[in-house]
């Protein structure tokens, strides 16, 4: 998702998104598990000034363990990252929303 002054790490996030789906499907002749991580803000000094709600470190890590021990390839966090994912298709896709948006509606049931 971007917002004022986060288009190139919008574009970092969906560059990154891009690899690891490619990585997946090239590595599972292999049999190598690529694991996508979609979260939100995160309770860390890089979010520490940003106003929304976070999700702490260790509940990211524990979300992301057990999705790794189900055989998951992707994990969504927390209900930002579910919301914008479920938005992707939408009439009026979640990436022309802004982050503000996605936050104020972060605790409401999607659409």
């Amino acid at each position: 998702m971007n917002g004022p002054m986060l288009a190139t790490y919008g574009a970092s996030k969906s560059a990154a998104w891009a690899l690891t789906n490619g990585l997946r499907i090239e590595l599972a002749g292999q049999r190598t598990q690529v694991v996508g991580l979609h979260a939100g803000f995160i309770a860390t000094d890089l979010a520490g000034d940003i106003d929304a709600p976070k999700s702490s470190p260790e509940e990211i890590a524990r979300t992301t363990l057990e999705a790794l021990e189900h055989g998951e390839g992707q994990v969504l966090a927390d209900e930002i990252s579910r919301r914008v994912h479920r938005g992707l298709s939408a009439d009026h896709p979640a990436y022309f929303q802004t982050t503000a948006a996605l936050r104020s509606n972060a605790g409401r049931p999607a659409e």
